[in-house]
């Protein structure tokens, strides 16, 4: 899961992610299409994805084909965000009611 967090905590690569959920099967030259950055650069980058198994590809002849692998942020959504789906979002704040008259004195 670590690599998870890692993968998602750079721009570059959430945009990667971005393109890949707007479109599936992307080349390399695809994905650096319009990105400040050379090929290689956008090939690290998928390389940390694909380690975090965000990425999946696979070899169409000469290309190679990058498709986004939801599983993980399925599994890091259940087991991070899941848990606060039931508790309510007043007492995650520290909330603890209106004021009422008691409280009211002390100020």
């Amino acid at each position: 899961m670590t690599d998870t967090f890692v993968a998602l905590s750079d721009p570059t690569r959430r945009l990667l992610l971005d393109r890949l959920s707007e479109e599936g099967g992307l080349t390399l030259s695809d994905l650096a299409e319009d990105l400040p950055m050379t090929r290689q650069a956008v090939a690290k980058h998928l390389a940390v994805l694909e380690a975090a198994e965000l990425v999946a590809s696979e070899r169409d002849g000469r290309c190679k084909r990058h498709y986004l692998n939801p599983v993980p942020l399925a599994k890091m959504a259940r087991r991070w965000l899941g848990r606060f789906e039931e508790v309510p979002l007043a007492a995650m704040a520290g909330f603890h009611g209106p004021v009422g008259a008691g409280q009211a004195a002390r100020t």
